[in-house]
């Protein structure tokens, strides 16, 4: 898989820049979206879910189609979750965030508004989200769609492309581009720790630029 072979040091901001050179420049998503803690980085493959805003909910099974999603989570996958950018209600919380870790997922990455926020950074699962309420989504959203391809801050998500998340963003690599743009992305890391070496012993930056082409 694609995914195993990205270098733990590459950052968001160089997967955004091999994008680029790839001929992709417009897939990150929404600065809104934060991880709950800097520290936080999470790398998978996307499994999409999308809400839509309705009154209507199943009494004896008001969370079904959410259930069913976090039942098919799989390793290495990180859930994509697609609210349209509405802050009606929270959409993820600690349990949900239990079950996706249990798993085996990597993360996940809301558009909308989470909750139990220092439960689940408790729980060690890396989120990432736009705002916080403790509202449920309840009789406010529903499930919409499940595996779908889906518009998440602001960048269409097909299931199965690469997400990586971290203090910087969110970046969507799409499917055909993960084996370029990671192999770009391992390269830069690699010289970027030569070019931190070189700007903190004292080289000049356009010494430094002349030999790698990296800032």
């Amino acid at each position: 898989m694609a995914l195993l072979l990205l270098d733990h040091r590459v950052r968001s901001a160089m997967v955004s820049d091999s994008l680029d050179v790839v001929g992709v420049r417009n897939n990150v998503m929404d600065s809104s979206i934060r991880a709950l803690r800097p520290d936080m980085r999470a790398v998978g493959l996307a499994a999409t879910i999308a809400f839509e805003a309705s009154s209507d909910f199943d009494m004896k099974n008001p969370y079904g189609a959410a259930i069913d999603f976090l039942d098919t989570l799989q390793e290495g996958q990180i859930a994509i979750v697609a609210t349209g950018g509405r802050d009606d209600s929270a959409f993820w919380g600690e349990l949900f965030s239990a079950a996706a870790k249990g798993r085996g997922a990597t993360g996940m990455v809301c558009d909308g508004p989470l909750r139990d926020t220092e439960a689940v950074v408790k729980l060690g699962f890396d989120v990432f989200g736009a705002s916080m309420r403790p509202i449920d989504y309840k009789g406010r959203m529903r499930v919409a769609a499940v595996g779908a391809v889906v518009v998440c801050g602001g960048v269409e998500v097909h299931p199965g492309d690469a997400v990586i998340a971290d203090a910087d963003g969110v970046v969507v690599v799409p499917k055909i581009h993960i084996d370029r743009t990671f192999e770009l992305a391992n390269a830069r890391a690699q010289s970027e720790k030569r070019v931190l070496k070189d700007l903190l012993a004292g080289k000049s930056v356009r010494e430094v630029w002349d030999a790698y082409g990296v800032l």
